[in-house]
């Protein structure tokens, strides 16, 4: 167990001899409770629309600057039986809060999936109710996802505000998903403008307290179509507080997330491999990391889903990027995982 000191500790930590200490510890906590294998994920964006207004995400409502799509139920399950096809163990469905995403029809299509393919559904398709998270789950849906951004609540509520009349609760709504049943997945943005060390501390500290099966977590990119982006500050903070968006931050916060929650599931995000096409993707896998979520979402969608500009990868087609994967697992010694790769929890590994 880490306290939020010592985790703030080295997040401030610059020494290399230090923080190659602290790789290694991360890559061995690896391998002892999830072991060499990588999963694969193959990830859908089904729609970039979006009702919300949050203040660091280029799908925002007010963002003119995007063509706005919704994917037919067709091409999700066409997505899906490729993700299958190509070893895939996961289907990820991911999209802004767009109201056409009704709850009965991403039923149907999780249903459809379940019943076409042996893939695991794992949905991130932002705050929905109860009821409709319900009825995901008696559909055959097996995860969900739903980053917390942070758990400072005073920079939380200026950068995600509320809808009319609907307060943001995702922590609420997290632990509802566990009571369903669902593998529940959760994880923060790094290097938000106004977040300071402590702040991170706290957060890290969180996803030890709640058990989180799966921890996204990624450095924050700005898009010029939001107020982030542009400049605007939520708070001032003194240069040596602020959070910065780097590579080496944001593997940090991977190898402690490692460390702290020792069996989940930790993906090498695209947002690590866009600060560092050569070798983000590798450093995540070296420093905690046991999953990559390869992107199968169609052209000219994927240009589109632009929560930040310039993805890595983002004109690759699926079938190509199945092989320039395997290549990088099997160059770090790792394996392909196989099946849906779910969590397998530390006392289930003691027995």
């Amino acid at each position: 167990m880490m306290d939020v000191r010592e985790i703030e500790g080295w997040l401030l930590e610059s020494a290399p001899e230090c923080l190659a200490a602290l790789w290694a510890q991360a890559d061995a906590v690896r391998r002892r409770w999830v072991g060499d294998e990588v999963h694969l994920r193959g990830l859908v964006e089904i729609s970039n629309r979006c009702v919300r207004a949050c203040a660091y995400c280029g799908l925002r409502a007010q963002n003119q600057g995007l063509i706005r799509y919704t994917m037919s139920a067709g091409e999700i399950l066409d997505c899906a039986v490729r993700a299958a096809e190509l070893g895939y163990g996961t289907v990820v469905l991911q999209a802004g809060e767009d109201p056409a995403l009704r709850a009965d029809r991403v039923a149907r299509i999780v249903r459809r999936i379940k019943s076409h393919t042996p893939l695991a559904v794992t949905l991130s398709l932002g705050e929905r109710s109860d009821a409709e998270l319900r009825l995901w789950r008696d559909a055959g849906a097996d995860r969900y996802l739903l980053r917390f951004e942070t758990s400072d609540q005073e920079l939380y509520r200026k950068i995600h505000p509320d809808l009319p009349g609907r307060a943001s609760d995702r922590m609420r709504m997290l632990r509802y998903l566990r009571d369903l049943g669902y593998e529940v997945g959760s994880g923060v943005m790094i290097g938000i403008p106004g977040q300071d060390y402590g702040s991170l501390a706290r957060d890290i500290a969180a996803f030890q307290a709640m058990d989180l099966d799966m921890i996204g977590v990624g450095p924050y990119l700005p898009h010029p179509g939001t107020p982030l982006g542009t400049g605007w500050l939520p708070r001032r903070l003194p240069e040596s507080r602020q959070v910065p968006a780097t590579v080496e931050m944001a593997c940090k916060v991977v190898a402690l997330a490692r460390i702290v929650r020792p069996d989940a599931n930790i993906p090498s995000t695209t947002a690590l491999a866009t600060l560092d096409p050569e070798q983000g993707r590798e450093l995540g896998l070296r420093r905690g990391a046991n999953v990559f979520m390869p992107n199968m979402t169609p052209q000219p969608y994927r240009g589109a889903y632009e929560i930040y500009p310039n993805k890595a990868c983002i004109y690759e087609e699926a079938r190509a990027c199945r092989p320039c994967l395997e290549k990088r697992i099997l160059g770090l010694g790792r394996t392909l995982g196989r099946g849906p790769g779910g969590r397998t929890r530390v006392e289930e590994i003691s027995k």
